[in-house]
């Protein structure tokens, strides 16, 4: 059985962050994608539906990936992929090997990455206003952040906002490791993760 199709998993927030992975991959008009971590394979089965190529990839071979391996040593040739997918991947492994999960991203894809990674703030407050009929609603978050200390869980060796990984060095580390940002955000209804739409220089 697929773990990662418990409702406990499969949250509210988790289904918002869905359906953005979806919707950034399918901007770019990709004619293959390579998704790098299935999960509940919701996102890969929706862009197979949607006429994309897939390719899935992950470590636990129960959840029957295409093709079992980790971003650390990828079995693709350099510009294999229009598009590649890895939301919520790299904080499973130590930080020390974030940069060479980057190299590994840029080598297989021909243009674009789309990067997701936790991001944690003490205190978030939201504001949702629409007062004017025909104008768009404001929404926006203030995140309050508060530098603590990761202790690895078993889950996360780290994430953005924890002391030592502030959103300024995660950036400049993607630029350093051959990236444009074209964006960076988190989605209002889950400010959990932190999305970066990555060219590739």
């Amino acid at each position: 059985m697929n773990p990662y199709l418990s409702k406990e998993y499969n949250s509210k927030g988790r289904w918002i962050s869905f359906w953005y992975q979806i919707f950034e991959v399918l901007k770019k008009n990709p004619k293959n994608v390579l998704e790098i971590g299935v999960g509940s394979v919701i996102v890969s089965d929706y862009l197979k539906k949607m006429g994309c190529d897939v390719k899935t990839l992950d470590t636990d071979k129960r959840l029957s990936p295409d093709y079992v391996g980790n971003v650390l040593n990828l079995p693709f040739k350099k510009n294999s992929f229009d598009v590649v997918l890895c939301a919520e991947v790299l904080e499973h492994l130590p930080f020390s090997q974030f940069e060479l999960g980057l190299k590994n991203l840029r080598k297989v894809t021909k243009k674009y990455v789309i990067l997701t990674l936790p991001e944690y703030s003490l205190f978030r407050i939201h504001f949702d206003i629409k007062l004017i009929p025909k104008i768009p609603r404001i929404q926006k978050i203030l995140k309050i952040p508060f530098p603590k200390k990761h202790i690895y869980n078993k889950v996360h060796y780290w994430e953005i906002g924890k002391r030592g990984y502030n959103l300024r060095k995660i950036k400049s580390m993607i630029e350093n490791n051959g990236f444009q940002i074209e964006k960076t955000y988190y989605p209002f209804e889950n400010p959990r993760h932190r999305f970066f739409i990555l060219r590739k220089k």
